[in-house]
């Protein structure tokens, strides 16, 4: 038997030697090698057309429909490679290239990373139309009101109150309770003890005098601060007394009572940074800034170094509500959303949205963006999900986070009266004004 087994390696090891040779040949004599024939040259061709291009875009977006969603690990060193990655991610994200079980060379960026998708999260002051940064927002609006004393001093006492106390409970208690003075007055306007508040009152200390804003709104409503004396005391105290003037009006009270009441705290809205893209193979890739994640620095380390513990207990078997769960919680990590949606002509229309913000929001924008936006149209995600108007849906409870890329699809009535019209659905469907400002991504 041993011998059986030496000549079948002696076998295995004379065929590995490579071909053999003659011994009359020189070893450095080859037989010579036939010189291919070179082919005829090619003429250039010539580029794809824009129905071309329109076609293949489309077919493109059909194709990503179809393609079934990748699977998840399912094996436990397959689970544990996922959970390193996801912590050499997040280590590069934290600006600490060095992670848990990482001691390579860092990956390439995949192509169509080179350059962010969109530059950042930005927001739009309701008050001056400025577009302020994620960190200015607070300081910038703090300003804007200020600077609104000098031409509404109502209104920015109003909007003092209720922007800069965050304690909405605190606020709500306070504007009832000035609301209640000023009923007071316009039931018993000749009853002179309603038209003075002492300001060393326990109640005015405890619920109004905490409040910013609260002294220039009485003194914006025509109450001036004086010096009154008070019965068996020896020195005066301080009160807030109505003057005439602002007594001889109580239509005016009554107004700025209900303004009080109804109003809001002054926030700047989320710029969308609308963009329109040519249509792009590079469509699903998304480059996002870190801007669009919940997670601080610390935050991002903490987690981490949570998930570097946790790598063992993943790799065991989880129940399907136990993953549904998990994906619950990853998903309320993200604040904002990146969403792009591929309309007809393969062109792509960007905008940003906050996480939380419900699918009636990115109908509303595509349809500022039409031309006809009249005509009822349907949204779907990937894998042909359609998004209902009406469903009362967030995008990070559809998975459209932070990132998502969605197809336009005309109702079908619609589009069988465009056929019927002679006209080509697949035409250009935006606004000629955006068209202008096309980008390539």
């Amino acid at each position: 038997m041993k011998k059986f087994f030496q000549e079948i390696k002696a076998d295995i090891k004379f065929k590995s030697a490579g071909p053999g040779q003659k011994l009359t040949e020189s070893v450095g004599e080859k037989a010579p090698k036939e010189k291919p024939s070179q082919p005829p040259a090619r003429q250039p061709r010539q580029g794809p057309t824009n129905e071309a291009q329109m076609a293949a875009a489309a077919a493109l977006a059909r194709l990503e429909q179809k393609q079934p969603r990748a699977r998840g690990p399912t094996s436990q060193d397959s689970i544990r490679n996922q959970v390193r990655k996801e912590l050499r991610a997040e280590a590069t994200v934290s600006g600490n290239p060095e992670a848990p079980g990482n001691n390579t060379v860092q990956e390439p960026k995949e192509e169509g990373s080179a350059h962010l998708a969109v530059p950042g999260v930005y927001f739009t002051c309701p008050l001056t139309g400025a577009i302020l940064r994620k960190d200015q927002r607070d300081a910038r609006i703090r300003e804007a009101i200020l600077m609104h004393f000098s031409t509404d001093p109502v209104a920015a006492s109003i909007m003092k109150i209720h922007t800069f106390n965050k304690d909405r409970d605190r606020v709500k208690l306070g504007v009832d309770t000035i609301a209640k003075y000023l009923d007071n007055i316009h039931l018993h306007p000749e009853e002179e003890k309603y038209r003075k508040i002492k300001v060393q009152n326990k109640v005015f200390q405890e619920r109004i005098h905490c409040l910013e804003g609260t002294h220039e709104f009485f003194e914006a409503i025509g109450f001036q601060k004086v010096l009154l004396p008070i019965p068996d005391q020896e020195g005066p105290e301080e009160f807030y007394v109505l003057s005439e003037a602002a007594l001889a009006q109580p239509q005016s009270l009554e107004r700025h009572k209900e303004q009080l009441l109804s109003a809001e705290p002054v926030r700047a809205t989320l710029a969308r940074q609308r963009r329109i893209f040519r249509p792009s193979p590079l469509a699903s890739q998304f480059d996002l800034p870190t801007d669009f994640f919940n997670l601080t620095a610390e935050e991002i380390k903490r987690e981490q170094r949570l998930r570097s513990e946790a790598v063992e207990r993943l790799s065991v078997l989880r129940t399907k509500a136990m993953r549904e769960r998990e994906e619950q919680r990853e998903m309320r990590k993200y604040t904002y959303t990146l969403l792009r949606v591929r309309l007809p002509d393969g062109c792509l229309l960007q905008g940003t949205f906050y996480a939380r913000e419900r699918v009636a929001a990115l109908y509303g924008f595509v349809r500022e963006a039409l031309q006809n936006d009249w005509l009822p149209f349907e949204l779907l995600a990937s894998g042909g999900q359609k998004l209902s108007e009406d469903e009362n849906l967030a995008f990070n409870e559809c998975g459209l986070v932070p990132s998502a890329l969605l197809t336009f699809s005309w109702d079908m009535a619609v589009l069988e009266d465009i056929r019927a019209a002679g006209t080509q659905p697949d035409t250009s469907i935006l606004k000629p004004e955006l068209l202008s400002a096309i980008e390539k991504l």
